[in-house]
């Protein structure tokens, strides 16, 4: 309190002379019209500018709650929507009606942000921040929001390795849209981390350039129908009995930031029953 009683002491000319002239501001601001709509005004604009501020830095700071809310609700659309896809499927005939296990089998498990990804080699991965402990599983399907990232290789309790489709060992089965023919995409260029290759397809079926190629129904970690790319180019040499397709990718892989875990329920026992199978044949 001393120190107090001792800072006005050595600076009470100062002090005195702002008091006076904001009194002498106040006194000047309630007797004229004129400066006292300016002052109003003025403070009326940086009253606004200053709500402004923070109303965009609230916004900006809140961007994260944001997203995060955005992709939980594309994950419940995906999974409706596939589940209602699967129930009444386009192609089937009069009097199919899926089972209901069957029709729900694929479960959209988790959202996970991308923290590594790799584009440029002849194997690429993602690096993911959920694991086991949020319900991943080695196998699980991985897309983004506009397609086909990769597969899940390894985990641990909070991250997980996915093998990208820019990979040289990975393939996917795939359906050309408008012509229904069905072929295995593989990534065989590596220097261009856009185009992926669409093999299988004869010579003799009909392809058309922007055609979609999806998921096909015979892909048990994908569920069917999610973009992997557009045909972008395709032909064929006299001697071949398949055309050479380029497929331009659906996802772009440099900035892919988010992705979806996707989980096939009957996996187990398809893959199970198909075993048994093989080694009766054995």
């Amino acid at each position: 309190m001393l120190q107090l009683f001792q800072f006005i002491g050595r600076n009470r000319n100062f002090i005195l002379f702002v008091l006076l002239e904001v009194f002498s501001f106040w006194l000047l601001v309630n007797n004229n019209n004129y400066w006292s709509v300016e002052y109003f005004n003025t403070a009326n604009s940086l009253n606004a500018r200053a709500l402004e501020a923070s109303n965009t830095l609230r916004e900006y700071t809140g961007l994260r709650q944001v997203n995060a809310a955005l992709a939980e609700e594309n994950r419940r659309l995906h999974e409706q929507l596939i589940a209602l896809q699967q129930q009444n499927p386009a192609n089937a005939p009069t009097g199919y009606k899926a089972d209901s296990a069957f029709a729900t089998r694929y479960k959209f498990v988790t959202i996970a942000k991308v923290i590594d990804n790799s584009i440029h080699r002849a194997d690429n991965y993602l690096t993911i921040d959920k694991g086991y402990a949020d319900g991943v599983k080695v196998g699980m399907g991985v897309i983004s929001s506009t397609g086909v990232v990769g597969k899940v290789k390894t985990c641990n309790k909070n991250f997980s390795v996915i093998t990208s489709i820019l990979h040289s060992q990975y393939m996917v089965s795939t359906k050309l849209i408008r012509s229904g023919e069905n072929g295995n995409a593989e990534w065989v260029n590596n220097s261009l981390p856009s185009i992926i290759q669409l093999k299988d397809i004869s010579r003799y079926k009909p392809v058309s350039k922007g055609d979609t190629a999806v998921t096909s129904d015979y892909n048990a970690v994908f569920p069917p129908g999610v973009p992997i790319g557009y045909v972008k180019s395709f032909k064929v040499a006299p001697d071949q009995a398949f055309f050479e397709i380029d497929l331009q990718l659906a996802t772009d892989f440099s900035k892919v930031s988010y992705v979806y875990l996707v989980n096939n329920k009957l996996l187990d026992q398809q893959q199970s029953l198909q075993e048994s199978l093989i080694n009766k044949r054995k």
